[in-house]
């Protein structure tokens, strides 16, 4: 792929396109369209932050319907390094996976890495947490890293902040990000890559509907609402999350950066968010958390001893099809490696599956009642 200007991107064919909405709520279907393949929207992505999804090999993520990944750029900029990555022909022919890859810039782990970190105006310093190597990442440099990546949607550098956070404190980080942004749309990439801006604020509506006025006056193809569930209540999440899709333009792609739980993900799409991230499925597999219409099950717990049922009788996946609840606690309690890939791979396959219903719902027009309903029996099941 040859490097082109941002306004070659601009004249690639349009990014996103939205088929169908649900008349009881903003609830949408779209279409993104990439070099490495078209993704039905709403839609989870997998995360696969040093480029592997974890316990989950990509012939199996493209069984159970992944349709996109998450990458990460800072991690792998660390290990094993872009050098390497670029020289194996780049991060899809890397990591075995032939469909369309979203890396995030490090942004979060301004956040996460606190201790690590030195923010400044002109990008940020870390130390790596591997081997206390400094690498100092600039707008700039986050973005050209990611296009030497080969991936299909970039993200810029961000700063995040934790909550709870001062209005003071969220408008310098907002302002920032904007400063970054602009920055970051001057780095050449190639005519398939898009990059999308970020949005940032903290809980203050007002401050996430001034940045979105800012880069949407950019004119980027694709908005991320970042900065959110990062220590904040989950009501304070959802309001500030609901404001911020309301301002971002219906024709471009939402991305809400980092969450959540099956019953949190329905309330975001029915605001109108299209595209989602977080580590919980394969988190949560691997310490024997398994995710089903009626709420979690702890499969480590005695009950399931001998218990002869699968996890989810209505599950479609291989998990569900093959081993009872007894099993799969075996193997977790002996700590056998395929007890959190078995469980990995079920949870993977229920939000997919969240997904594609979700999608169906809203085609049909449909999406607000069963919503509502879904999240009340998931609710429901995580109380008892």
């Amino acid at each position: 792929m040859t490097p082109a200007t941002s306004m070659a991107a601009a004249t690639a064919p349009p990014l996103f396109s939205v088929d169908r909405s649900d008349p009881g709520c903003s609830a949408r279907c779209g279409i993104l369209a990439t070099a490495h393949g078209t993704v039905e929207t709403p839609n989870f992505m997998p995360v696969a932050t040093v480029g592997t999804v974890k316990g989950v090999t990509p012939a199996q993520l493209g069984e159970i319907g992944a349709q996109i990944v998450l990458a990460n750029a800072y991690h792998l900029a660390l290990r094993p390094g872009v050098e390497i990555i670029e020289g194996q022909g780049g991060l899809h022919r890397f990591m075995g996976w032939p469909g369309p890859i979203l890396t995030d810039s490090g942004g979060y782990q301004v956040f996460s890495l606190a201790s690590l970190r030195k923010v400044s105006e002109e990008g940020v310093e870390f130390r790596s947490h591997i081997d206390g190597a400094r690498l100092a990442l600039t707008p700039e440099d986050v973005v050209a890293l990611q296009v030497r990546l080969g991936v299909d949607i970039l993200m810029p550098l961000d700063e995040c902040l934790p909550a709870p956070v001062s209005r003071s404190d969220a408008e310098r980080a907002a302002a920032r990000t904007l400063r970054w942004a602009r920055r970051s749309l001057a780095v050449e990439r190639g005519e398939a890559q898009w990059l999308f801006g970020i949005v940032q604020g903290g809980v203050f509506p007002d401050l996430r509907r001034q940045c979105v006025a800012e880069l949407v006056a950019l004119d980027f193809p694709g908005y991320a609402v970042g900065g959110l569930s990062v220590g904040e209540a989950i009501e304070m999440t959802r309001d500030v999350a609901a404001a911020t899709a309301a301002a971002v333009p219906a024709s471009a792609p939402r991305y809400l950066m980092g969450v959540g739980r099956p019953e949190d993900l329905l309330r975001f799409v029915a605001m109108g968010y299209d595209l989602f991230d977080c580590v919980l499925p394969t988190r949560n597999g691997r310490n024997g958390m398994l995710f089903t219409w009626d709420g979690p099950v702890n499969i480590r717990l005695a009950r399931y001893a001998r218990d002869s049922e699968p996890v989810d009788a209505a599950c479609g996946c291989y998990t569900c099809r093959t081993f009872s609840r007894a099993y799969l606690r075996h193997l977790a309690v002996s700590g056998e490696m395929l007890g959190p890939q078995l469980a990995s791979l079920h949870n993977l396959y229920f939000y997919l599956d969240l997904m594609r219903q979700m999608r169906a719902e809203i085609a049909a027009g449909t999406f607000h009642r069963w919503a509502t309903a879904r999240v009340a029996r998931i609710e429901e099941g995580s109380a008892t």
